[in-house]
């Protein structure tokens, strides 16, 4: 059976309106936006800042006990989190900045009862100018993705679409952090980059077949969803075959949180993008072709004197 199929396809662009293609991706975007503001007001930023961009003091170590052992037994220490670092028993351990008596007692602690001890602080400061320049990083990504959209398409609706759709994705995949805990760091930063790329390389698919290409507007969208379709679930397979080799549950494979981390991020950002793509902006595109593209007139030619009518 084909992973993508045609005729279901073709079934979905022929009896779908705007109105039902817009319905699953406007209540994605409120839920995502939802899940956003609320952790926002819960923490005073959309998604949970990791070590990096809130400061604070990781703990390297050796120690045959899980991470769920040592985070009961560190309990009482700020914002601790507990994973393992590379092969065999080496453990991390992160807290949130705390005072520097308990900080001391932390040190004393971990020294006394754990064997190669390693010990490493981000400062407050340098934490919240690196927030700052993530925050920069995907703001103009963001700027100059809009601009080169408006630049190639010079029409309002298509590059509005494609900007709207990126968003979409964009939001969706770091509101999926907050609902399963995944810390912002230097590595969900860069996924979030790469998946504005990727989002923007779909959209520019469809637009451009769409706009640029002649022919029926069913059988183009049909070709359209079909080319992309298949892009993105190959590009899912292969982050879903990431996931579990970074998360260890392959057993002959090391965990690697950031690079488990990241295909996470990933991996719901492409989910939204299947369906902001294929949704929103199939909607829109064809609801902008149908209203703007001009009838054509048919021209009788002139009748030879003596012939019949």
């Amino acid at each position: 059976m084909d992973l993508i199929s045609e005729k279901a396809i073709e079934a979905y662009v022929k009896n779908f309106t705007l109105k039902q293609m817009l319905i699953i991706p406007v209540i994605l975007l409120l839920l995502s936006l939802s899940i956003l503001a609320y952790t926002t007001y819960r923490t005073g930023a959309p998604v949970e800042l990791g070590m990096e961009f809130k400061g604070g003091t990781a703990v390297i170590f050796d120690s045959a006990k899980t991470p769920d052992q040592l985070k009961e037994e560190f309990l009482k220490y700020p914002g601790v989190e507990v994973r393992q670092y590379s092969v065999g028993d080496r453990k991390i351990m992160e807290f949130s900045p705390m005072d520097p008596s308990l900080k001391d007692e932390l040190v004393n602690k971990v020294k006394s009862e754990f064997t190669n001890v390693e010990i490493r602080d981000m400062g407050e400061q340098f934490s919240k100018s690196l927030q700052s320049q993530a925050v920069r990083a995907i703001v103009i990504s963001f700027v100059f993705m809009a601009a080169v959209i408006f630049i190639i398409y010079r029409t309002f609706v298509p590059s509005i679409a494609v900007v709207v759709s990126a968003f979409a994705d964009i939001a969706f995949a770091a509101a999926m952090t907050d609902v399963f805990g995944i810390l912002l760091s230097l590595g969900t930063v860069a996924a979030l980059l790469m998946l504005i790329g990727y989002s923007v390389d779909t959209d520019i698919l469809l637009t451009t077949r769409l706009l640029r290409r002649k022919g029926d507007l069913n059988t183009k969208t049909k070709d359209a969803m079909v080319t992309g379709l298949t892009m993105t679930t190959t590009a899912l397979a292969a982050l879903v075959a990431m996931f579990f080799v970074s998360s260890g549950l392959i057993t002959s494979f090391t965990r690697i949180d950031i690079i488990r981390d990241i295909s996470i991020v990933l991996i719901f950002g492409l989910i939204a993008d299947m369906i902001n793509t294929w949704m929103t902006n199939v909607g829109i595109l064809r609801w902008y072709i149908e209203k703007t593209q001009k009838p054509v007139k048919r021209i009788e030619k002139p009748k030879k004197k003596g012939q019949r009518a």
